[in-house]
């Protein structure tokens, strides 16, 4: 089904398509440029950082459970232990692991090749270079590391609330208020961290729930980010946008526009809490990000340990 006209013209709008040249692979990560790096360093001033992941483990936040995309939690399997390097066991031991999992299993962020529509991707590649072995173009691998300044927008916090409620759309309002809050301004270049307390229903074992009734992102947001040059957008939540979707004939609208129209890197199944907490402890919003994803040539996304630095 092809986008509403709406979101069409949106679509148009915020399109960065041959931005940053016809051959193009990163997107808004071409945003982040020597200054967006020095100005992420000019943050760390206490050397105190804060980890963004969750988890790799069975008891991750993918279920059978309804709305499931067929995801598998990390599994971890020993390929040998405690073997004897030379054949003597008080000699040279080791041991290796192996690890099967879902490349969106845990905290991640997409490549612009996981989402598109009409048969094309970001920067009018089609979709047909995404086969059986991976993509061919637009793959995790040409994201590159991620060192920018990052800031935090605690819409929860804004509205006074442990969580967002189901069904609560973020769109610019929200992400103005929250941007004022901070006391400082978007910057080109710059990765925004929104929370919104979701992450609570997965820590309460609420999987279901954690992944269908959610607030997030809806398509406001999306101009939103364009407007203002972000980088990398993340959340704590297991959809990025609103679900059950904003709208009912664009079932992912938001990673449909953001991935494949603006090139936005997005991640999801961000870790937030500690971080906020100590932001609204110091009053400070701001911090050197770094989230470098694995990079897993072909792969349409792309696991990553973020870690904030104040």
């Amino acid at each position: 089904m092809p986008l509403p006209d709406e979101l069409s013209a949106l679509a148009s709008r915020v399109s960065n398509w041959g931005r940053w040249g016809d051959d193009d692979q990163r997107g808004t990560l071409n945003l982040i440029d020597a200054e967006a790096v020095r100005r992420g360093a000019a943050c760390v001033r206490r050397g105190e950082s804060f980890s963004l992941a969750i988890a790799m483990d069975v008891d991750g936040p993918q279920t059978d459970g309804p709305g499931a995309p067929g995801r598998l939690n990390p599994t971890l399997r020993m390929k040998y232990v405690n073997v004897a390097f030379t054949g003597d066991p008080a000699d040279f031991t080791t041991t290796d692991d192996l690890l099967e999992l879902s490349m969106q299993a845990a905290t991640h962020i997409d490549a612009l090749s996981h989402a598109g529509y009409e048969g094309l991707l970001y920067n009018g590649v089609s979709a047909e270079v995404v086969t059986e072995a991976g993509a061919a173009r637009l793959g995790i691998e040409h994201v590159g590391p991620i060192v920018t300044r990052g800031l935090l927008l605690d819409v929860a916090r804004l509205h006074d609330v442990a969580q967002l409620p189901e069904g609560h759309v973020i769109g610019g309002e929200d992400l103005d208020a929250a941007v004022a809050a901070t006391g400082t301004a978007v910057m080109s270049g710059d990765a925004i961290l929104v929370r919104t307390g979701q992450m609570a229903v997965l820590q309460d074992g609420r999987k279901d729930d954690y992944r269908i009734h959610a607030p997030g992102f809806g398509v406001g947001a999306v101009e939103w980010f364009h407007d203002h040059d972000v980088a990398l957008v993340a959340n704590d939540t297991y959809a990025f946008e609103i679900y059950p979707p904003e709208h009912a004939d664009a079932m992912m609208a938001v990673h449909m526009l953001d991935l494949r129209d603006v090139g936005l890197t997005q991640g999801q199944l961000w870790y937030l809490d500690d971080l906020a907490t100590d932001c609204a402890n110091d009053s400070v919003y701001e911090f050197l990000l770094s989230a470098t994803p694995l990079p897993v040539t072909g792969a349409v996304s792309g696991m990553v340990a973020p870690v904030a630095v104040k």
